[in-house]
């Protein structure tokens, strides 16, 4: 799917470069206690959702189109909603997904997120789809979305017959590279030195 979506730059030379070191992202992980059993289990729920992300995603865009207030960061200055634009960002969001539960979480990973994280600010929002929108998105949604995104998550884990214990760990895994994710969407946002 990713040789297709518009605005998909993973890996390329137009992908920002994240300004925390190896070292750095190395304790990042550590703090949210992400280790190599989350990424096993990560795999394992990239395999379960890959033929439920159309579903998953109708979810998060229910909820999102059902909160005006959240509504507005895909709309028209005048909150006009622009449904091409949700549909754009509709297929990084598929892809996302894929690149979350089965991309190493290696240097060009860490770029990705940076990329991300300055596509909500008003560094380069509306940039990359050419669209007329709102400048950036608040910082204080893009932490708080970190719990519908993966609450809402569980109940796709469990589709497939695995136990309790399994869905439980593949539940965990996503919620920690949720966090670590939106830890990292956040540094732009932030003076340097601050972060």
């Amino acid at each position: 799917m990713e040789t297709a979506i518009a605005g998909y730059t993973y890996g390329s030379d137009a992908v920002a470069r994240s300004p925390l070191s190896a070292e750095e992202f190395d304790l990042l992980k550590k703090t949210v206690l992400f280790g190599a059993e989350d990424e096993r289990y990560l795999r394992l729920a990239g395999e379960v959702l890959a033929d439920q992300i159309e579903a998953v995603l109708d979810v998060w865009y229910g909820f999102v189109g059902s909160h005006p207030h959240l509504a507005i960061y895909f709309s028209s200055p005048e909150g006009v909603l622009d449904t091409e634009y949700l549909t754009r960002v509709r297929a990084r969001f598929h892809q996302w997904i894929l690149d979350t539960c089965n991309r190493p979480y290696d240097t060009d990973w860490l770029n990705y997120q940076q990329e991300i994280g300055l596509r909500h600010t008003r560094a380069k929002k509306n940039l990359t789809d050419h669209v007329r929108s709102v400048p950036y998105i608040g910082m204080r949604y893009m932490i708080a979305f970190i719990y519908p995104i993966t609450a809402t998550v569980k109940p796709f884990l469990a589709n497939k017959g695995h136990s309790a214990e399994e869905v439980e760990k593949m539940h965990q895994a996503w919620f920690k590279s949720i966090v670590l994710q939106v830890t990292l969407w956040c540094l732009p946002y932030v003076e340097p030195a601050n972060f």
